[in-house]
């Protein structure tokens, strides 16, 4: 029997190798020692298309993700997302905000809503489930601490995290990292990440 922790990232960079990936894999790392079976998804890799607002997928009852009308890969990223343990969620700052990658993947998400027509409003069909740890990871190019009050960022990230089921456990956002053209990590923020990493396997 496998007793592993499945742990997912959900990554919306664009660039190979740059600071979000950089942090992506440097938690993915820390979790991999600490015996947790790990998953990598990049968006920009990922075949996923537009969400249509269509709401077809919310008007099925049950707890269980709605069916989406689209034949596209999100069918098996909700499976994943369902069979994981728990999740690393991630976008560089673009504009004050994710990526419109990550934004389109947030937006077929829609499939965790219930809301039937006539209804004022949906309902997330995780919410009286057991939450799963989720930790949440962003960059931009000023101080981050300003990125944090400042951009919604974060805030996208974290309504992704709710409507899955999750529950984030902490975060990370590394800031001025437009200074270089190809820009490393600080030491802090690999410190960080050995912190963070053991929230999700505890």
């Amino acid at each position: 029997m496998n007793d592993k922790r499945k742990i997912l990232a959900i990554n919306g960079s664009y660039r190979d190798g740059g600071v979000t990936d950089q942090a992506v894999t440097g938690v993915l790392e820390e979790l991999q020692a600490m015996h947790a079976d790990v998953e990598h998804i990049r968006l920009r890799e990922y075949p996923i298309g537009f969400c249509l607002n269509c709401r077809e997928c919310m008007q099925q009852p049950g707890d269980a993700p709605g069916r989406c009308v689209r034949n596209d890969g999100m069918a098996e990223l909700i499976q994943k997302i369902e069979d994981a343990d728990g999740y690393v969620l991630a976008a560089p700052t673009n504009f004050s905000s994710v990526t419109a990658l990550f934004k389109r993947f947030s937006e077929r998400l829609a499939v965790y809503g219930y809301w039937p027509w006539g209804k004022p409003a949906p309902v997330f069909r995780k919410a009286k489930m057991p939450k799963k740890p989720a930790i949440i990871i962003s960059s931009c190019a000023a101080p981050g601490l300003l990125g944090r009050l400042t951009y919604v960022t974060n805030r996208n990230l974290k309504i992704a995290v709710k409507t899955i089921g999750g529950k984030v456990v902490g975060s990370m956002v590394t800031g001025l990292i437009s200074q270089v053209r190809t820009a490393g990590l600080p030491k802090r923020a690999r410190r960080r990440m050995k912190t963070l990493a053991p929230r999700l396997v505890a």
